[in-house]
């Protein structure tokens, strides 16, 4: 009897992924540290001076974490309700926050008690910031209104009540110390400038208003809310610049790097993207474990700090750059050490001795080895591999089909088995690669199936799947077809008309020849 051979599974050629300098330098951080908040994290923000401390807003308390630290350096929790969006002065002493029951309260980073607290927003206060010249404080509130606030008397200076909904992101020109923006949820970002009683510039987001970041030159502004992040041009009196659609969910979250030429933006599909500012194209993405609520990168690009909705605070830090030292390598035998031998031809008095090789054969192999088609194809049916490499699944499916047992393999199953089947088909069968093989599968599962449909929604359901992808890709092949037939005739077109150029030369020279003879 002859010994049994495996399965040949085709090898097919795999595209690699496209390496770039952003593939190298945003894959630079090492394994994430993971700690855990009391409730969602609303806000981080580092400290803009070193050592780049920073803050981190979650229910009712705000933690100062020093940049490798996993335990929080110093605690603020003078709050009786929940704290939003604790934000640094530029010169990293003083910190704002707002909180729930409608206050704002300023601390001293080397202190414990507020150093002044704001009264005068009637609901909660989710935005607050200082305006360039450090002795000014703008907020927004669910009572739809915008204020501004002097530190050193600790009283309002103006309310701005244009917005139609609750305001929950804010921010403020760097260049310019009069200006901040606010973002709503009545789907508008409105630019003040102190020095006027009313806005001068609004601008229609479409969607509620998540987040507001604007660029340290003053001139582009960025907007995220529902899935789109949008670009706009400041100095061109609010003109859309470009409108990004790469989440699948709500963007809750903007940040720009160090040097301001990559955006970030968080999501609550659970990745952060990573775009170039000058073609506004992603170049990198992170996946993360849940939903993202805040997002911040500190100076120089050195930490990523995530937060998220189970309270679960996510930190990168990049890894040390690997000094190169050179050592002295030691002396390898010679070349001649290696190929000792190999050239070495036995002589006839010669007893040569072979070494069996162990031949370990796969669950499938072993199935097949035993005739057993049915176990043989639910093992190949196993997520591992018909997820990762579909290539083996077909292979076995066409092993059965050759042996002739691929119709016996294929029935007798039940719904959950069926809808399997009809899954992995349905999805690979458009696949060039495995498109002859599966044809003929799903050809023998509607035969074998056909009298029990209607008896079974979620089998009904896949053979519609089925269905349409088989039905789009005819159409696809179709118009394949007639672009391959406008080509032909292209072609076609062009080879006459070089064929007929040439003919007239011949002509040409003939004629010439004809006439040389009779002068002569």
């Amino acid at each position: 009897m002859a010994a049994y051979k495996p399965v040949v599974v085709q090898a097919f050629p795999k595209l690699g992924e496209r390496i770039t300098q952003d593939t190298v330098y945003w894959r630079g951080y090492k394994t994430p540290v993971q700690i855990k908040e009391f409730g969602a994290v609303n806000k981080i923000d580092f400290s803009p001076v070193p050592p780049y401390n920073y803050a981190v807003t979650a229910s009712s308390r705000i933690h100062i974490y020093g940049r490798y630290s996993q335990e929080p350096i110093k605690t603020f929790s003078r709050f009786k309700d929940a704290a939003y969006c604790a934000t640094y002065r530029d010169d990293g002493n003083l910190l704002v926050a707002g909180s729930e029951e409608g206050s704002i309260r300023l601390f001293d980073i080397s202190g414990r008690a507020p150093l002044r607290q704001f009264d005068g927003h009637t609901k909660a206060v989710h935005v607050v910031g200082f305006l360039s010249d450090k002795y000014r404080i703008f907020s927004g509130g669910d009572d739809y209104s915008s204020n501004l606030w002097d530190i050193p008397s600790a009283t309002e200076i103006v309310s701005y009540s244009e917005h139609t909904d609750y305001v929950r992101c804010g921010c403020a020109s760097k260049v310019n110390a009069d200006v901040f923006i606010t973002g709503s949820y009545d789907h508008t970002v409105k630019l003040f400038d102190a020095r006027t009683k009313s806005s001068v510039m609004t601008i229609e987001h479409g969607q509620p208003v998540e987040s507001v970041l604007l660029f340290p030159s003053g001139g582009l502004l960025v907007s995220a809310g529902g899935r789109y992040v949008k670009v706009w041009d400041v100095l061109k009196g609010g003109q859309l610049l470009v409108s990004l659609k790469n989440h699948h969910k709500t963007v809750t979250c903007l940040c720009l790097n160090s040097s301001g030429q990559r955006l970030l933006s968080g999501s609550l599909d659970r990745h952060v993207k990573i775009y170039s500012t000058t073609s506004y194209k992603v170049v990198h993405s992170f996946n993360y474990a849940t939903s993202i609520l805040s997002l911040a990168l500190s100076p120089e690009d050195e930490t990523i700090v995530v937060g998220m909705t189970n309270g679960v605070l996510n930190v990168k830090h990049r890894k040390p750059e690997e000094r190169k030292e050179k050592s002295q390598k030691k002396r390898q035998p010679a070349y001649r050490t290696y190929v000792k031998g190999r050239t070495y031809m036995p002589k006839q008095e010669d007893f040569c001795v072979s070494k069996p090789v162990k031949r370990v054969l796969r669950k499938y192999d072993k199935l097949l080895k035993s005739f057993q088609s049915s176990k043989a194809l639910d093992a190949v049916l196993e997520p591992p591999i018909r997820l990762y490499t579909p290539e083996v699944t077909v292979a076995v499916m066409q092993e059965l089909h050759r042996r002739g047992t691929l119709r016996s393999a294929l029935a007798g199953r039940d719904e959950k088995q069926i809808n399997l089947l009809l899954t992995f088909v349905a999805r690979r069968v458009i696949e060039p690669r495995f498109t002859p093989v599966l044809v003929t599968v799903a050809d023998m599962i509607t035969d074998i199936y056909q009298p029990v449909v209607g008896q079974s929604a979620i089998v009904d359901r896949q053979f519609l799947r089925l269905q349409e992808a088989i039905g789009k890709e005819i159409d696809y092949q179709e118009e394949l077809l007639e672009v391959l037939g406008m080509m032909d005739t292209l072609f076609a077109t062009f080879t006459k008309k070089r064929a007929t150029h040439l003919e007239e030369n011949k002509s040409n020279g003939l004629t010439e020849t004809i006439e040389t003879n009779t002068n002569n």
